[in-house]
């Protein structure tokens, strides 16, 4: 494992998503992480701590620096319950649950959260703006409708496949309405 290629990986498909996403300051990002598929394995069955933290550290110094909030979804053994700052929780008035991540119950990817963010708590359910999946690992129940597929400049994080989604206002009124640039798909 090259975690120079790793971390380099990940802030290229990173500021890639995010300037293709049109995200602003107080946005919500959600991140789906397999580390095993990050090293080849198979979801779920391979799970690296130092992989989870790796990445998550470099997410959140990226999104920090942006005045973004990160989610770090779970795996299904948490019901992909998520992992935020206690202030977006209590801002966005998110349900918080009673659960701790494991290696093998939320992964990787969540215990890193816990170790770098300030006040880390899980909640059941968000609608972010925009988010990040690395291995397959099915973010699109935690981002807004309607959401708008973006192909990172790179395929690949490791061995992981990488997709993407942001999302935009929901286009409502019929023929004749009329609707604002889209500020993704820029038409």
């Amino acid at each position: 494992m090259d975690q120079v290629r790793i971390q380099r990986e990940v802030e290229e498909i990173l500021e890639d998503v995010l300037a293709k996403a049109c995200l602003h300051e107080g946005s919500i990002f959600v991140l789906g992480l397999s580390s095993s598929e990050v090293l080849g394995g198979h979801i779920g069955k391979a799970s690296s701590q130092e992989i989870g933290e790796l990445i998550v550290e470099k997410i959140l110094n990226i999104l920090s620096s942006k005045g973004i909030h990160l989610a770090v979804q779970g795996c299904e053994h948490v019901n992909r319950a998520l992992v935020v700052e206690r202030e977006v929780a209590i801002k966005h008035n998110l349900e918080i649950v009673s659960v701790l991540p494991t290696l093998h119950a939320g992964g990787s990817g969540q215990l890193a959260a816990f170790r770098y963010m300030k006040d880390p708590v899980e909640v059941e359910f968000i609608k972010a703006d925009a988010g990040l999946d690395i291995g397959d690992t099915s973010i699109g129940m935690h981002v807004k409708h309607v959401q708008v597929p973006i192909r990172p400049i790179l395929k690949e994080i490791g061995q992981a496949h990488v997709t993407a989604l942001a999302s935009r206002p929901k286009l409502i009124g019929g023929a004749r309405a009329q609707y604002p640039q889209d500020y993704i798909r820029k038409l």
